[in-house]
């Protein structure tokens, strides 16, 4: 695959796809990936911004994503956008207020191109962690456990 910046995070790798004006995509990878210097002026901004995050998550993005997904993935994405940091929502939550199922709010999560940016890992299941980016075991849900016990401590500070 080729990632325009591969950057090692605590969790494993995260890889930016994009070209000089949106973010395409930004993908979990696993540790030992192999770093990628950025490409381009906005790869070194994507880098920048996910750095600052790992140090803080009250870090805002302010990068240009491409338009994609289908309608119904776009309102669940903005949902997700608008659960806060260090909390959570479960899937049924945010399919009643889709008017949805929980199943569809799953699948939207697992189809998310941006992750971090839109904070899919926010979303739980009603007893458990439920999956992440389409899987159920492994670093991707590793990977979530970091990402909100990293949420969790900064919220309380």
């Amino acid at each position: 695959m080729d990632f325009q910046a591969v950057i090692p995070t605590p969790f494993g790798a995260l890889g930016i796809r994009c070209d000089l004006q949106h973010i395409d995509e930004i993908r979990f990878l696993p540790h030992g990936s192999p770093d990628v210097p950025a490409q381009n002026a906005l790869a070194e901004r994507a880098v920048a911004q996910l750095r600052d995050w790992l140090q803080s998550p009250c870090t805002e993005f302010d990068l240009p994503l491409r338009a994609s997904g289908t309608a119904f993935q776009q309102r669940v994405w903005q949902a997700i956008s608008g659960i806060g940091i260090g909390k959570v929502l479960t899937y049924g939550a945010i399919a009643r207020q889709l008017n949805s199922a929980a199943q569809a709010v799953g699948q939207a999560c697992g189809a998310n191109p941006y992750p971090i940016l839109v904070p899919c890992h926010r979303v739980v299941a009603r007893q458990a962690l439920g999956g992440f980016a389409g899987h159920r075991a492994g670093y991707l849900i590793e990977t979530k456990q970091w990402l909100l016990q990293h949420e969790a401590i900064h919220a309380l500070r």
